[in-house]
């Protein structure tokens, strides 16, 4: 294995020509081979939303710029994520590499990609990443679909290198725009979750028929903690701000939980229809249980069905998109649900980041609520009413579809100039 320095002194005689061309002579000096972008993404796989957002990209940019050959950089592609990667885009090109092991693979995506693009997420996740892109090549690079929190100057100055940046929350882009930075490109695009095409529609069939569940007749609800314990999920020991996060949630988990518990039982009380308890994050198949399912009078609990097992976000997927409506505190699963056409209630809790914003940004702000601030009734008005008129539920469900698409119309036109 090589560190980068001596990644960066073994490049090729063609890559260091490249460091200092325009991109358009790069292009020129291959005429006749497709052009390849390199994307870097997966954050981790504990957590459907962040295997989403990057079947979500692949997917958008597959859809609208067909002409270009996909190479991925997943940070992590374990528990099936891989296999279901290469069935999905079989036509994508995987590296496996650690930013601090240069492998063949890598250098050669380095090589001979003339684009790099940091997908969706929390924040710029990859900002090791994309320095060592530009420094290493001199080619562009930008980011897409993420949202902000705070900018320190070494992350402004990665920030004023990349063609676009791409806030997924509106917030986010207003606090971008207060910094004054010369990014030539700053705007707004949903995440990149909201392109997700992948299903599993018979492995969703035989779980929808083992529990009783049938379309249209639940909704799914699942429960979030103010402080994901990724800690706890990967096996180590807490840090010291990880140990007063999850002070913070033990807190808050019970009351967020009830909360979401009369949501239910106004839901099954008015309509008798059912809810599935399920979760996006792997700590929430048990959370699931314990704050929502257990605490439950035994006379409703025939009508809910809590989900036992961690899933895959094709299962997940083609499982929401037959429940009649979606309750919950995850934007991800909600995003998943919308693609599909089925109406989402995103209630926001104030650790969560800027991210709920784009419940409102993309017209849907009548289905978004603050946790602390509103009453389970209020919520279950807005659910029941969601059910009673339904046909304006989804054509407002469409509508927002229609607005998403047409950003990720639009974001990807400005990457084709960028590379033509």
């Amino acid at each position: 294995m090589q560190d980068r320095r001596t990644f960066i002194r073994s490049l090729s005689a063609v890559s260091l020509t490249v460091m200092l061309a325009p991109i358009t002579e790069v292009v020129a000096a291959n005429p006749g081979r497709r052009k390849r972008i390199l994307i870097r993404s997966g954050w981790q796989t504990v957590n459907i939303g962040d295997i989403g957002h990057t079947f979500g990209l692949l997917a958008i940019i597959e859809r609208y710029l067909p002409e270009l050959d996909l190479v991925l950089w997943p940070k992590a592609y374990d528990r099936g994520v891989e296999d279901l990667l290469r069935k999905t885009f079989p036509k994508i090109t995987i590296v496996k590499s650690g930013i601090d092991e240069v492998t063949p693979e890598l250098k050669k995506a380095f090589d001979e990609c003339v684009f790099m693009i940091h997908g969706s997420g929390p924040y710029v996740t990859a900002k090791k990443e994309l320095t060592a892109w530009r420094k290493n090549t001199g080619k562009p690079f930008g980011i897409y679909g993420v949202s902000l929190d705070e900018v320190d100057p070494a992350l402004f100055g990665l920030i004023a290198q990349a063609s676009f940046f791409y806030c997924r929350d509106t917030e986010s882009l207003k606090y971008l725009k207060t910094l004054n930075n010369p990014c030539p490109v700053q705007g707004f695009a949903p995440d990149s979750t909201f392109g997700i095409k992948i299903y599993d529609d018979q492995k969703a069939k035989t779980y929808l028929d083992a529990v009783g569940l049938k379309k249209g007749e639940f909704i799914c609800v699942i429960p979030r903690l103010r402080f994901t314990p990724y800690w706890q999920m990967v096996g180590r020991a807490p840090s010291t701000s990880e140990k007063e996060r999850y002070a913070i949630s033990m807190a808050f988990k019970e009351r967020d939980g009830a909360k979401l518990r009369e949501v239910m039982v106004t839901w099954i009380k008015n309509t008798g229809l059912k809810v599935l308890v399920c979760p996006e994050v792997t700590q929430q198949v048990e959370l699931g249980k314990e704050v929502l399912y257990d605490p439950l009078p035994e006379d409703l609990k025939k009508n809910v069905v809590w989900r036992s097992s961690f899933w895959l976000p094709d299962e997940a997927t083609s499982v929401y998109k037959h429940a009649r409506a979606m309750v919950c505190c995850e934007p991800h699963s909600l995003i998943m649900a919308v693609a599909n056409g089925i109406p989402s209630i995103h209630i926001k809790q104030s650790t969560d980041t800027r991210k709920g914003q784009m419940w409102r940004d993309i017209g849907m702000g009548d289905w978004y609520f603050l946790m602390d601030e509103t009453p389970a009734s209020q919520i279950s008005q807005q659910l029941l009413q969601i059910h009673n008129n339904y046909d304006i539920a989804l054509e407002s469900t469409n509508k927002a579809m229609n607005y998403v698409e047409s950003i990720q119309k639009k974001t990807m036109k400005n990457l084709r100039q960028l590379i033509r």
